[in-house]
């Protein structure tokens, strides 16, 4: 087990409790190993039965893990319950890599109380200012939940007459989606509690890596504690790991110093002004792309089935696999598109786009981690007495929530500047940006990925944020490529293709809209 560790802390402090694990990791990994070189499957109690069995074991574990064979440490798995962690450690280190579980409260569907936030090591003047921020911006939450309820109201009527809007369950759907709007008022330093699950191998990336950007305190607490667990129920897991890779020794902090240096400002306003013109209006603008990316794919169904051109043609090779009513795989729910020999042939596509989301739309988008992305230092994008920030179509429906809004981001960025300038350092002050901090960032994959993400996030129920997103990305890789787009739509689409009944799956969650009948430069959607 690691044995440096800090004494700082959060208040709250962050809660790490170990959920589920296989027994005996550390056995279970050198057992895995030697079966590779093995005529019969060795067990876990095979290797450590005596003296000479756990010596052998103890030699084969730190060769392997000195020669970078760390697969056997992907086999044992560990569930972690969270508690009292920031959104801003979920978006900046959890969820910034695809070996991972989460399930996590939605701010979306569950009102955030006062007091629900992650407050950093502060003397007493700053940490006055932090909380006097954080106690308006929770209040501001709860105002433009009250504001944003006349213009939800109206709609929801519009779309649902027959709907007595006093029932719970669908009084309960128009505070969610005021809720939905509200939250982008909240700092990334609210609480968010989750069930977070890894492999044994990622538990020790995350333990040499857990001093980096942007969060390294909350990120070596938690990830110390979640060290420290495993630690109880087998000491052996974690020793040989490497001590943590210092802050200071990280290319990305040296990279920071090297271009931002003590400046706030510099490079960051022509960084802003250059990525928001490239963007042209946009939330997201394809930038690059397979040139042949229809015959890449129809040449791939054409190799699998062993057909030449003239036996199927591009077009109907793209809709074998592209078109719900010959790909049943396309209305399922359970995405068998990975499992399919055919669908598989949409690995071959690849898209990149560069994209400006809110922060919480952006911890919804980065879920999808077979599109990943390149996020930013939050600190290199950040200037001071510049607010920055998405604002929902919801809020500027409402002239008086709109004014509201942005009079909260003119005090919450006040408030980032006096913590500045009284020498606070970035990693604390930037705990109280807003939700709709805009991330700016590229973003990569394949046809089959991206497939999975449009058709989902084009579902009405989707946030709107990120439901515009993706129908922006979609228009555009359709008019360059009509063979594919023709085929990328909501997810009742699919369902209405293939003659699946109901063709919206989603109960009493049905959007009201028969979108499935709609072509996607029609979609239009305000709650």
């Amino acid at each position: 087990m690691p044995t440096t560790s800090t004494a700082v802390t959060f208040s709250p402090d962050p809660v790490v409790r170990l959920e589920n694990y296989f027994q005996h990791p550390y056995d279970l990994a050198v057992a895995t190993a030697r079966t590779c070189y093995s005529s019969k499957v060795i067990s876990s109690e095979d290797v450590g039965r005596d003296e000479q069995t756990r010596l052998q074991r103890d030699r084969i574990a730190e060769s392997i893990y000195k020669a970078g064979h760390h697969t056997t440490i992907q086999h044992p798995t560990f569930q972690f319950v969270l508690e009292k962690v920031s959104r801003q450690f979920l978006w900046s280190f959890l969820h910034a890599h695809p070996f991972y579980n989460s399930e996590q409260v939605s701010q979306r569907f569950v009102e955030v109380k006062p007091g629900n936030v992650a407050v950093p090591p502060l003397d007493e003047q700053a940490r006055g200012i932090y909380l006097q921020a954080v106690e308006a911006q929770m209040d501001a939450y709860h105002r433009l939940i009250e504001l944003a309820q006349p213009v939800v109201v109206k709609e929801y009527r519009r779309i649902f007459p027959s709907r007595d809007i006093a029932e719970k369950r669908w009084a309960g759907a128009i505070k969610k989606r005021c809720q939905e709007v509200a939250r982008y008022v909240l700092p990334v330093a609210t609480h968010a509690h989750l069930y977070h699950t890894i492999s044994g191998v990622t538990l020790h990336r995350y333990w040499r890596m857990c001093q980096q950007y942007d969060v390294p305190l909350e990120q070596r607490l938690v990830v110390q504690r979640m060290a420290e667990e495993v630690a109880k129920i087998d000491p052996d897991f974690m020793r040989l790991a490497a001590d943590p890779v210092p802050l200071e020794q990280t290319l990305e902090y040296q990279a920071f110093t090297q271009f931002h240096g003590a400046s706030r400002n510099g490079t960051t306003r022509q960084f802003l002004e250059e990525f928001d013109r490239g963007l042209g209006g946009r939330a997201s603008r394809l930038v690059d792309c397979s040139a042949n990316a229809e015959e890449s794919l129809a040449q791939g169904v054409r190799s699998v089935l062993g057909l030449t051109t003239a036996q199927l043609s591009s077009r109907d090779a793209i809709r074998l696999i592209l078109d719900p009513s010959k790909n049943p795989y396309l209305s399922e729910s359970l995405t068998l598109t990975t499992m399919s020999k055919l669908s598989r042939a949409m690995v071959h596509p690849h898209f990149t786009f560069q994209k400006k989301l809110s922060h919480t739309a952006d911890s919804q988008d980065q879920r999808h981690r077979m599109v990943p992305a390149s996020r930013p230092i939050l600190a290199c994008h950040v200037m001071s007495n510049r607010p920055d920030y998405i604002i929902p179509p919801l809020v500027t429906a409402s002239p008086e929530a709109e004014d509201a809004y942005r009079g909260i981001m003119e005090r919450t960025w006040t408030a980032i500047d006096q913590l500045l300038n009284l020498g606070v350092p970035h990693e604390f002050a930037l705990y109280l940006l807003p939700n709709a901090f805009p991330i700016r960032f590229e973003e990569s994959g394949d046809l089959l990925h991206f497939h999975h993400k449009w058709v989902q996030r084009l579902c009405y129920t989707a946030q709107e944020e990120i439901w515009g997103s993706c129908r922006d990305e979609v228009l555009q890789v359709s008019e360059r490529f009509p063979e594919i787009g023709k085929y990328l739509a909501a997810p009742c689409w699919p369902r209405a293709q293939a003659g699946v009944r109901p063709t919206c799956p989603e109960g009493d969650r049905f959007c009201g809209v028969p979108v499935w009948k709609l072509a996607v430069e029609d979609y239009r959607r305000l709650i």
